[in-house]
């Protein structure tokens, strides 16, 4: 959770979250998202199914898409993989450092992301997830593996404290996980991994 100290001069200051490793699959099927805090430099979160709140998430996968789209104020969208789905990023003017980095990037190579995860509710009523970029840097496969196996592990400590925290209590409530389905998808990630 982000905390917030007062300065000598009584100002706020805000400490960085820790980004969270989490899956595309899991990403894909949030949709709590919430402010903690009253002020406008309050963090927004949202709520993992498998019960912990983020503010910024950590993946890597490889790049299977990208568009660069408007002119007067131009942006980037692609797609990164990960064993068990697509994650759906964004870069634009005022992520400037970022949307050079997509610029670069060639699709098809290995990329990690910091990145914010955000909530939309399309006019249709459909819901929609994607990552607003922080950072992100070209890397490799074995990187990748790498991430793979953290976020497989990070995954199920968030199922093993499932009920025992205010905010995996309140992630059942919404959501009604079924943490058996979380562990097939680590089981199932890990498989594809491994081929």
């Amino acid at each position: 959770m982000a905390t917030n100290t007062n300065s000598p001069n009584n100002q706020r200051r805000y400490v960085r979250e820790p980004a969270k490793h989490v899956f595309a699959s899991e990403l894909r099927e949030t949709r709590l998202q919430f402010k903690d805090g009253e002020d406008e430099k309050s963090p927004v979160f949202v709520m993992l199914p498998t019960g912990e709140r983020s503010n910024r998430i950590f993946f890597c996968g490889q790049m299977t898409q990208k568009d660069r789209k408007g002119e007067e104020n131009p942006f980037y969208t692609a797609r990164v993989s990960d064993p068990t789905g697509l994650f759906f990023i964004n870069a634009g003017s005022y992520q400037q450092e970022a949307m050079l980095k997509i610029s670069q990037i060639e699709q098809g190579a290995y990329v990690s992301v910091v990145g914010k995860p955000v909530v939309r509710e399309t006019p249709d009523g459909a819901v929609f997830v994607s990552v607003r970029v922080e950072n992100i840097s070209e890397t490799d496969l074995e990187t990748t593996k790498i991430w793979i196996d953290d976020a497989a592990e990070s995954t199920l400590n968030r199922l093993d404290a499932f009920g025992q925290t205010e905010d995996s209590i309140k992630a059942g409530e919404f959501y009604n996980t079924d943490k058996n389905v979380f562990r097939k998808m680590v089981y199932n990630a890990l498989v594809r991994t491994e081929i």
